[in-house]
């Protein structure tokens, strides 16, 4: 490392995205040392890559060319240079004292467990009064079962599921093999309640709460999380505070074919994503493709993170919905066809049908690319799933969508529309934005953070964007939002309820 940061000048930094391990890929990226001015921040230019061939880290050099290295011809497959102009930002809306930090270190969660024991573990919610458990051991022998109950120790229910594995190739390895990883559906369960639950019969003992039946309900809302010193920072943050259900719009463990950091990622999330129901959807850094020998994507993700997405009509795993508490909430796959002649399409618009809005008076929607976006990150890469969805979203009123994909918080008018991709990714923040900031763009900030949605009732609820602002967060943006179904303006141009084609005027939505 030592030797790479030497080669650069001192207005430059280096930073490793991956862990530093023998026989690894490791990428790093450069980028200008930033000013302590909020104005004057710089996007990160390029991305370069090493593959050191002993566990000697201090000089990170390669003792043969690289086109003699075996990985060199996955590496030509799978990898792009991101050349960024060095231009100053245009952000807005931040405080004068408030400096930008620069991307965190990847943090590698290890393995400390037999291989017997649950690692990963996860909960989510699996259909009404019913949850799925997942976990993963490296132990091919040991039983896909919950046991469950009340009282710490004491498992009065257990139930059995299944198992997957997936093998791939990747960059640095060739081949992966994944270890055995679990899916068991437990229930039915009662709400707002506590219960104790051992995988597989063997140590530790976790818990989860389920959500409660009726408002009041909370939900955090974490986009782009990714795995280093900021997502840390935000999952203690998030952790500071209870909630009952967290959200992620897409790009959770920015594995990006390097296959350990998805064991990791779930090392990492699994304090947290034990104890209460994480409801994912994907993005773009979990479509893992290869060229010719693996054209079609996802296969980490969907083995590892299934999602109620038969529960709720689906045939995909990247979308699906699910009801909670007095709202129904839509997660939407940006990565896989949505036009008007796509099954997703046709699923979104008879679940929307569906919604029996005096049961559920609040529909969410969640997605990763965005449909509307002021920042130079990603512009227009959601506008083609906006025009093809976006008028059943006017027509069933939906209040709120959250999209991801875009490093910064940004909130508008059009209906409650907010990006929040900011959980803790390793690429850095999406710096700048257009200028002077659009009338329809109320607040906008490239910080890391999370937000909380709090529902509060049929027709109130609170937003609000917490700011990682060193050791504690910051509340940075906050609204009062009121449900659709409780605003008569909102439903004066639109004859149908039932989702169906009506006339919308969207300038008074």
């Amino acid at each position: 490392m030592e030797g790479i940061l030497q080669t650069y000048p001192k207005g430059f930094q280096v930073t490793s995205l991956t862990p530093l391990q023998p026989n690894f890929l490791h990428i790093f990226k450069i980028q200008p040392r930033a000013p302590r001015t909020p104005s004057s921040y710089y996007k990160p230019p390029s991305l370069f890559m090493s593959f050191p061939t002993s566990s000697n880290h201090k000089l990170l050099k390669m003792e043969n060319p690289i086109w003699q290295n075996p990985h060199f011809f996955p590496l030509l497959l799978t990898c792009t240079f991101f050349l960024f102009p060095l231009q100053p930002s245009l952000s807005a809306g931040l405080q004068d004292d408030y400096i930008r930090q620069p991307p965190g270190k990847v943090v590698v969660a290890p393995h400390l467990r037999s291989k017997s024991d649950p690692q990963q573990v996860h909960a989510s919610l699996a259909g009404k009064e019913y949850m799925r458990i997942s976990w993963v051991t490296d132990e091919k022998d040991v039983g896909s079962k919950v046991e469950y109950g009340k009282v710490s120790g004491k498992y009065e229910a257990m139930a059995v599921g299944n198992h997957t594995s997936y093998g791939c190739y990747i960059i640095s390895l060739l081949l992966y093999s994944s270890s055995k990883i679990h899916h068991v559906k437990i229930g039915p369960l009662e709400p707002a309640t506590t219960y104790y639950y051992r995988c597989g019969g063997h140590s530790p003992e976790f818990s989860f709460r389920t959500p409660p039946q009726n408002f009041p309900i909370e939900f955090v809302v974490v986009g782009d999380l990714g795995q280093t010193e900021w997502t840390a920072s935000t999952l203690s943050h998030v952790d500071s505070k209870d909630y009952d259900v967290f959200l992620l719009p897409g790009d959770p463990s920015y594995a990006d074919t390097q296959q350990p950091l998805w064991d990791s990622f779930g090392r990492l999330v699994e304090p947290y994503a034990s104890r209460r129901p994480w409801m994912v959807t994907e993005g773009n850094h979990e479509i893992e493709t290869f060229p010719i020998i693996y054209p079609h994507g996802f296969k980490a993700y969907n083995a590892r993170w299934l999602m109620p997405y038969q529960e709720s009509g689906s045939t995909s795993n990247l979308y699906y919905s699910f009801d909670v508490a007095g709202s129904h909430i839509i997660m939407l796959g940006s990565y896989t066809d949505f036009d008007e002649d796509s099954v997703q399409y046709k699923w979104l618009e008879s679940d929307l049908r569906k919604v029996d809005r005096k049961k559920t008076p609040w529909v969410i929607v969640l997605l990763h690319a965005p449909w509307y976006n002021t920042n130079l990150a990603h512009k227009g890469e959601g506008e083609s799933m906006r025009k093809a969805m976006e008028d059943l979203l006017y027509r069933a009123r939906v209040d709120v969508v959250f999209a991801g994909h875009v490093h910064a918080y940004e909130r508008f008018v059009t209906f409650i529309y907010i990006t929040i991709g900011d959980g803790g990714n390793r690429e850095g923040l999406a710096l700048m934005f257009e200028n002077p900031t659009p009338e329809v763009s109320v607040y906008r900030e490239p910080s890391f953070g999370h937000g909380r949605l709090r529902v509060v009732d049929e027709s109130r609820a609170h937003w609000s964007w917490h700011r990682n602002n060193d050791s504690d967060p910051f509340v940075a943006d906050e609204v009062w939002l009121q449900s659709l179904t409780t605003t008569k303006s909102c439903w004066h141009n639109t004859a149908n309820t039932d989702g169906s084609k009506a006339k919308v005027n969207k300038d008074e939505l």
